[in-house]
């Protein structure tokens, strides 16, 4: 019967997490650029109480698991709903990559979302004040800004009717995105597990295109996470009925009278 107690709790650990993932991937169902979450899991290692084959008559043997353990929280990075903002800062990846900030530390960080804003000094930020590498500045003297398809920046001035190209935003990519490790605001980290980046021109070499005025929603459904929600809530019940019929048996056992 002590098995049995270990066994279930595990099972409730397990949907414990689940449930904390499926209100995360809710609290950002507005959230820009969010990427959804799922947990993946293995079952623990089993009691083998009869080898199979050691005696005629039992090929299969005879095993007791132990339980479950999640392993991973897998990373969904298929692409959210584009909304259009009309405003001229707001990007939105269409297809692959990443853009990317230079973070307090000096390292890059790595986001889809696009709400990028000015700072003080002209320069292209996200709404924490990190810079968009390249660094894109803008003059203050420009009338619009137009970013193409391929991240090209370019404005036009004040008695200067031709267009000034600034730079180009660069899109980052890599061999295994849901090895990104999550780094809040939106912001994600390089890995050993993700690969090395490789960067590029938006629309060329599997690199999405750049659309300007747009946002990139959060690719969470709604409807989807609250079955999984009613499951996980359903499986948390069964496991804690397997640790009170357990416990039951247990009692049972202890009453017993010779």
């Amino acid at each position: 019967m002590i098995r049995a107690l270990w066994t279930a709790a595990s099972g409730m650990s397990a949907q414990q997490l689940n449930v904390d993932t499926i209100a995360n991937n809710l609290a950002n169902v507005n959230t820009t650029g969010f990427k959804r979450q799922r947990v993946d899991y293995q079952d623990l290692f089993y009691q083998t109480l009869r080898e199979p084959g050691t005696e005629e008559g039992t090929p299969n043997g005879l095993e007791v698991g132990m339980g479950t353990y999640p392993v991973a929280t897998q990373k969904i990075f298929a692409s959210g709903d584009l909304e259009r903002t009309d405003t001229p800062l707001d990007l939105a990846i269409e297809g692959t990559g990443f853009f990317q900030v230079a973070l307090s530390d000096g390292t890059i960080g790595y986001t889809r979302s696009g709400t990028f804003r000015l700072d003080q000094d002209g320069r292209l930020v996200t709404p924490d004040g990190y810079a968009v590498q390249p660094e894109i500045t803008i003059p203050a003297d420009a009338q619009e800004i137009v970013v193409g398809t391929n991240g090209l920046v370019s404005v036009r001035t004040s008695g200067n009717p031709l267009p000034t190209d600034l730079g180009t935003i660069e899109l980052a990519s890599f061999s295994n995105p849901p090895g990104l490790r999550s780094l809040g605001h939106s912001l994600y980290a390089e890995t050993a597990s993700s690969g090395a980046p490789v960067t590029g021109t938006g629309g060329l070499d599997g690199m999405g295109q750049i659309r300007q005025g747009m946002l990139e929603g959060s690719n969470v459904q709604v409807v989807d996470e609250m079955v999984g929600m009613i499951t996980a809530q359903r499986a948390y019940e069964l496991s804690s009925k397997a640790i009170q019929t357990a416990d039951d048996m247990i009692r049972i056992s202890n009453n017993l009278r010779g």
